[in-house]
């Protein structure tokens, strides 16, 4: 049983942006939104595809003038992702983006408030085959509802989502997702918690304004997981200021670590380091995930810093490395298959991922001399021993006292 089937997921109906299915059974997607001008198509597509590399399923751009409509016409043919359009104040803007081809639109109702307006928006994605987001921000409501609840309160943000499903209704559109983000992390997942009781529409989950890293990554972080965890959402975003190959790059590894999507990259679990460590743990972890990088390895690596607990920690890991009298035990499924000089451990962490992803771990374990590797690494556990005696921690000495303190003989 795969760790994604403990979570027992909201049952949603489900929507297709492009080919790209939401909510369902379909598995959670990651989004993210380019910050060039649309109207620049070239960048606007190097983004996407950087996006896209970096994990991300569906892209948003804005739409919020004419040039960018006319931007959006050729980067929708050319994008290798669907491209949803986001729109804010100009209804027109969103007849327009879908002139263009968009895959989808996210309306945000706290600033296109006109019935006319939305149900002229809804008819027209109707007819085309196009999915909208309602995307309820709790920095931009309708200031009646401020005025009703008393400020941004979950329930105002429900209410202004329930009151665009019912425009939507009104004219027989049922294909959106809705997301109800706020920047302030409780009232988020409080206002996610009452919407799932409301509606079975797909909801984009997201913590809006998280900020830079590393603060933006935990604010969003603890607003997404906590739901998924809860089994809410089926499409998320994180909103960092930040390069957005980032934003797509968290979403991602969120899924993976919470066993919501099939690993794609390289996990890479290390020690925090301690008085044990015989390398700069740090540094050797740091050098590893850059080497890897967005590497479509999709293996757990391991790096550990002694030959203490390090294999018997990595004993799950794909392949790990654990550190001993200055030198790397590597380990392929806690197999001891190689030891290598610390100058080398991180080429060798890549150089055996590669050979593992390309022919499996039965092949690595076969190609390695492994009553060398064990030699080696007896020489190394018995200096380590040497180094603090026999009985580092005067054992004899402490046994007596124990047991005079628990009064036996």
């Amino acid at each position: 049983m795969s760790t994604a089937a403990r979570f027992e997921r909201r049952r949603t109906r489900q929507i297709h942006v492009g080919k790209v299915a939401v909510g369902g059974d379909a598995p959670i997607t990651v989004q993210s939104m380019t910050i060039t001008k649309t109207a620049d198509v070239e960048g606007t597509l190097q983004q996407i595809y950087a996006l896209a590399a970096a994990g991300c399923d569906i892209v948003r751009c804005t739409c919020n003038e004419a040039e960018a409509a006319e931007g959006l016409a050729q980067i929708v043919p050319r994008s290798p992702i669907p491209v949803i359009a986001d729109i804010h104040h100009q209804y027109r803007m969103a007849l327009a983006a879908m002139e263009a081809g968009v895959h989808g639109l996210r309306l945000n109702p706290g600033n296109i408030r006109k019935a006319e307006h939305i149900k002229a928006v809804a008819t027209e994605a109707k007819d085309r085959g196009i999915p909208i987001r309602i995307g309820v921000n709790g920095g931009s409501l309708d200031p009646a509802l401020y005025e009703k609840w008393g400020g941004i309160k979950p329930e105002a943000m429900v209410e202004s989502a329930k009151h665009e499903m019912a425009l939507f209704d009104e004219v027989g559109f049922d294909q959106y997702k809705i997301s109800v983000k706020a920047s302030n992390v409780p009232l988020m997942v409080e206002a996610y918690r009452q919407l799932s009781e409301v509606t079975d529409a797909p909801l984009h989950l997201g913590v809006t304004e998280a900020g830079p890293l590393p603060t933006g990554l935990l604010k969003a972080t603890a607003g997404i997981a906590t739901l998924l965890l809860e089994g809410i959402g089926d499409t998320i975003r994180y909103s960092l200021t930040a390069d957005p190959v980032e934003e797509a790059r968290a979403g991602r590894q969120l899924l993976e670590a919470l066993g919501l999507r099939e690993r794609k990259n390289v996990d890479l679990i290390a020690c925090p380091s301690c008085g044990r460590a015989e390398i700069d743990v740090i540094d050797v972890a740091t050098r590893a995930m850059q080497a890897f990088g967005d590497r479509k390895i999709p293996l757990q690596v391991a790096v550990m810093g002694c030959v203490v607990n390090g294999p018997g920690e990595a004993r799950e890991a794909d392949i790990g490395i654990a550190a001993g009298n200055k030198r790397g035990h590597l380990f392929v499924k806690g197999i001891n298959v190689a030891v290598v000089p610390e100058d080398e451990m991180v080429e060798a962490l890549v150089e055996w991922a590669d050979f593992i992803h390309e022919h499996g771990t039965d092949a690595a374990i076969a190609r390695a001399d492994l009553a060398k590797a064990e030699r080696e690494a007896r020489l190394d556990r018995s200096k380590l021993l040497d180094d603090k005696g026999a009985d580092a921690n005067h054992a004899s000495e402490r046994i007596v006292e124990i047991r005079r303190k628990i009064g036996e003989p």
